[in-house]
């Protein structure tokens, strides 16, 4: 019989530790060992970094960018365990810092979990390549509970470089993160973003091609946080005992030859 894969969450007292929980100590596949909270955090079943590192096969990361990069180099530095990072509103330093970690153990980062949504990447990647950016206008529309940190959300920025990486350009450099006053005629092959941060909303996308004469949209709605949580679940078991490197739920799912364009 195949031993439990052993598990701990950083960020276990945020919205997706609550949510991950029961399913985590429901499914026989997995052995929770403890959760990592905030600095000073107190309580039954939370362990610290050094413990969980000890302890864990795989570490779920729902907290910060900037504390999901120094867990990963810690991680790093130990040899493991593999971690599964869902954080977002990361800065370059970060990425670099998740990389170089990369290198010693298996890291995965998705800044959305859902099985429908990374289908909805393929798809977002396949219409940008096929929809030439003179004639057709993309636009990122996104929207998130008003406790929301960051924005434009992980997913909406996930969603833009699917877009970009169709039509073969960095999302950098085709990019607007909003418009105010007279910002002028829009120029072609830009990819806009829209943000709206409202009362309870668990998370809703969409993506707008807009010609002169018609618009398609593709969307992804969020109706229970218990998704994410499902394919948190699901990267944890595929990346347990993976060699070291950065992937993503693209990997997890076989999608990875259509995400890239």
């Amino acid at each position: 019989m195949t031993p439990p894969i052993k598990i701990a969450v950083a960020g276990i007292n945020g919205r997706m530790g609550r949510a991950i929980l029961p399913l985590l100590q429901a499914d026989p596949a997995f052995a929770f060992i403890g959760g990592i909270g905030r600095p000073g955090a107190s309580g039954e079943g939370l362990i610290d970094h050094a413990g969980a590192i000890a302890a864990a096969d795989v570490i779920l990361d729902f907290t910060t960018g900037s504390a999901a990069a120094e867990l990963a180099g810690l991680c790093a530095a130990s040899g493991g365990p593999a971690l599964v990072i869902g954080a977002t509103g990361f800065e370059p330093d970060e990425l670099e810092r998740i990389a170089e970690a990369a290198r010693s153990i298996p890291i995965l980062r998705s800044g959305n979990f859902s099985i429908g949504l990374n289908l909805l990447l393929g798809l977002v990647s396949q219409a940008a390549r096929a929809l030439p950016a003179h004639a057709w206008d993309i636009e990122i529309l996104e929207a998130h509970h008003a406790r929301k940190i960051d924005a434009p959300s992980g997913t909406a920025l996930m969603l833009g470089e699917a877009a970009a990486a169709g039509r073969g350009v960095s999302l950098a450099s085709v990019e607007r993160r909003g418009r105010d006053g007279l910002s002028g005629e829009r120029p072609p092959g830009e990819v806009g973003f829209a943000v709206l941060r409202a009362g309870g909303i668990t998370g809703e996308h969409s993506v707008l091609f807009a010609a002169a004469e018609e618009v398609i949209t593709l969307s992804h709605s969020a109706l229970d946080r218990a998704m994410f949580a499902r394919g948190a679940l699901a990267a944890a078991r595929w990346i347990a005992g993976r060699s070291a490197g950065e992937y993503t739920m693209t990997d997890v799912l076989g999608l990875a030859a259509d995400a890239g364009g």
